[in-house]
């Protein structure tokens, strides 16, 4: 077994991307705290459509604290994030939700200009590693995002999104959502000409959350890859959010990517209640590589919207070892830490 040191190496040397997180939301609702100093507020921000709708989290909550930002990125070794706006909770004010936490980021990305930037192709990332800076994919979790409108989504791709989620887990105008995929519903008229116009504008479409007849209408339309930015292997957790040996598969078929999540409900059927041991964790995302195969496997946190299996980013290592303990090489780990993911961004954002 390697030692510490030299799995830290590993690690560190390698383009670490998690393609998933909520983290601005939850910047916005502890008072808008800093994305590198979590003491420093921003009081003047605290009246945004976020901070109005939602509120503040409960006091248990905000004790638990924030899972991801400047400081924990960098001691965890994570270069790349997806930092995804969930608009599903906005109820009719979904643009405005999703603009108003892009603005708050902005913001925050020009106090810390040195540490973190925004990345909208390859490119940026690549640019970002070599001059020590974390870069920044901006998501929007939920296409009621763009409110039924192509140029909205021009609009928003404009600002650098370059990652939706068609659905969460009620239906959108675009598909049937994973509560609803009892139903058999999935893409919409609307639903196909949105991933075809992703698809040419070069924005990832994600399929975590969509229904299992969704999720096969869109490989039927994208005629680029696809992700899914935080699922689990539906074999070993019966959850609708997971994904199953077919549809892990068909995502290898398409040259796309599976994010493996730390949310414990997706790790074990029990989970909400018993959270597993972080070995249950390493389970799915070998089996994930036994079906889909190394090529076609990422990592999806979803820190901060209950990827809880891990305390917070500093200990995201942990992956690196459970995979140099189950044999794996370091081309091989290189790959599933981010290489995967860089090479599915490359190709259809550029």
């Amino acid at each position: 077994m390697a030692d510490t040191t030299s799995i830290n190496d590993l690690h560190n040397k390698s383009l670490v991307i998690d393609s998933h997180n909520d983290s601005i939301v939850a910047h916005i609702r502890r008072g808008n705290i800093s994305l590198k100093d979590k003491s420093r507020k921003c009081v003047k921000a605290h009246n945004g459509t976020i901070a109005y709708l939602r509120g503040k989290v409960p006091p248990e909550e905000e004790q638990i604290g924030i899972q991801l930002n400047i400081p924990k990125m960098r001691q965890g070794g994570i270069d790349v994030a997806f930092f995804a706006v969930d608009v599903t909770r906005a109820w009719k004010n979904h643009l405005s939700y999703a603009l108003d936490a892009f603005g708050w980021f902005d913001s925050q990305l020009e106090i810390n200009s040195s540490d973190i930037c925004i990345a909208r192709t390859c490119s940026e990332i690549l640019a970002a590693k070599s001059d020590g800076k974390l870069a920044a994919i901006l998501a929007i979790e939920n296409s009621e995002g763009i409110e039924r409108s192509l140029n909205i989504l021009r609009s928003v791709y404009c600002l650098g999104v370059r990652s939706i989620g068609l659905t969460h887990n009620p239906n959108t105008w675009a598909s049937t959502g994973n509560d609803e995929g009892e139903t058999g519903g999935g893409l919409t008229k609307f639903g196909i000409e949105l991933v075809k116009e992703m698809n040419s504008l070069g924005i990832l479409v994600d399929v975590s959350h969509i229904s299992e007849r969704g999720f096969w209408d869109v490989l039927d339309t994208s005629t680029k890859p696809i992700i899914a930015s935080h699922s689990n292997c539906k074999t070993l957790c019966d959850h609708p959010r997971n994904l199953s040996n077919e549809q892990l598969k068909a995502i290898t078929a398409n040259n796309g990517v599976i994010g493996i999540t730390f949310v414990p409900g997706f790790i074990t059927e029990d989970g909400w209640k018993n959270p597993p041991p972080f070995r249950k964790l390493m389970n799915h995302i070998e089996y994930a590589i036994d079906v889909a195969g190394i090529d076609h496997v990422g990592i999806g946190s979803d820190f901060d919207g209950g990827g809880d299996l891990l305390k917070d980013a500093t200990v995201y290592p942990k992956i690196t070892e459970g995979l140099v303990e189950h044999g794996y090489s370091d081309e091989e780990i290189r790959k599933v830490l981010g290489g995967n993911f860089l090479r599915v961004f490359e190709t259809v954002c550029g």
